[in-house]
C-alpha cells in the first residue's frame, strides 16, 4: 500500500443476470439507483396531478411498441422484490408513461401521450417510438415532461416531441 492510499473495502452484492451470469454491483451504486428510481416515480406522480389539474383525464399507458414488428403489445410486467420473500408486481413499464384525453368539443377528444423524464432527454429508441406513434396517428401529440428547479420549488415543463426533434436537427 502506497502513502496516502486509504484502506477502503468496496462492498459488492452478487446477483444473477437474465442469462445466468453472476453480476457484481457496488452497494453504493445500488443505493443511488434506488434514490433515482423513487425520485422519478415521485416526479411522475407530480406530472399526473399537474395534468389532471389542467383538465386532462390521465391514465397509465400499459402498452409498448416493438419497432421490429411495427406492432403495439402489452408491456412486460416486472416483479420488484423489496424483501427476501416480499415484492410487488408492477405494470407501468410502457412507453410513453401516460395517455391523456381532453374534451375539445362535443364528442371529440384530443388524445396525447406523455413521457416523463427528469432531464427531458429521450434515447434514440424512444425517439423512434415517438415518430412511429405520431406517423400512425396513435397520438395527436407527444409531450415530454421535464423537471425544472426554481429556488426551492419544482416546476413541470412540457415540450412537444415535434419541437424537441426540430431543435436537434
Amino acid at each position: 500500500m502506497e502513502f496516502g492510499e486509504e484502506n477502503k473495502e468496496v462492498e459488492y452484492k452478487a446477483s444473477l443476470g437474465e442469462n445466468g451470469n453472476v453480476i457484481l454491483k457496488k452497494k453504493s451504486k445500488i443505493k443511488s439507483g434506488s434514490k433515482s428510481r423513487s425520485g422519478g416515480s415521485q416526479f411522475e406522480l407530480r406530472v399526473r396531478k399537474d395534468l389532471e389539474a389542467k383538465g386532462w383525464i390521465v391514465d397509465k399507458w400499459s402498452n409498448n411498441l416493438d419497432l421490429d414488428e411495427n406492432k403495439i403489445h402489452p408491456a412486460k410486467r416486472r416483479f420488484a422484490r423489496f424483501n427476501k420473500n416480499m415484492g410487488v408486481m408492477t405494470i407501468g413499464t410502457g412507453f410513453p408513461d401516460f395517455i391523456a384525453f381532453q374534451l375539445m368539443e362535443k364528442g371529440r377528444y384530443k388524445i396525447i401521450g406523455v413521457e416523463v423524464k427528469m432531464n427531458g432527454i429521450l434515447s434514440k429508441i424512444e425517439k423512434e417510438k415517438c415518430c412511429w406513434y405520431l406517423r400512425n396517428n396513435i397520438f395527436s401529440e407527444i409531450l415530454i415532461a421535464k423537471k425544472i428547479k426554481e429556488k426551492n420549488r419544482v416546476r413541470v415543463e412540457y415540450k412537444s416531441f415535434l419541437k424537441v426533434s426540430e431543435n436537434e436537427k
